[in-house]
């Protein structure tokens, strides 16, 4: 693979891991500090994907992961957008 393809997407998953950090920290905030509302739920309210455990039993080491489980809301949607628009400036 190319040396650029790589790096761009390197670039691509660093700015989706910081913004779904960002998008759950915005959640957390949003969560404790907005009152009931329906602004509230709208901002809060998530899809849940799953996936696993997947599970790797090699003779001497067994090893699980999971379940991995990804909460997608409008905030975790926004934190992506804004670390993206943060990369592309400075990068």
């Amino acid at each position: 693979m190319n040396v650029a393809i790589r790096r761009r997407v390197g670039r691509l998953l660093l700015v989706l891991l910081i913004g779904l950090v960002l998008g759950a920290l915005l959640t957390e905030l949003a969560v404790r500090f907005m009152p009931d509302s329906a602004a509230r739920e709208f901002f809060t309210t998530s899809v849940a994907a799953a996936f696993g455990p997947l599970v790797f039993d090699l003779v001497a080491v067994g090893l699980t992961l999971g379940p991995l489980v990804f909460h997608l809301n409008a905030l975790s949607i926004v934190g992506v957008l804004v670390v993206a628009l943060g990369a592309r400036a400075w990068l």
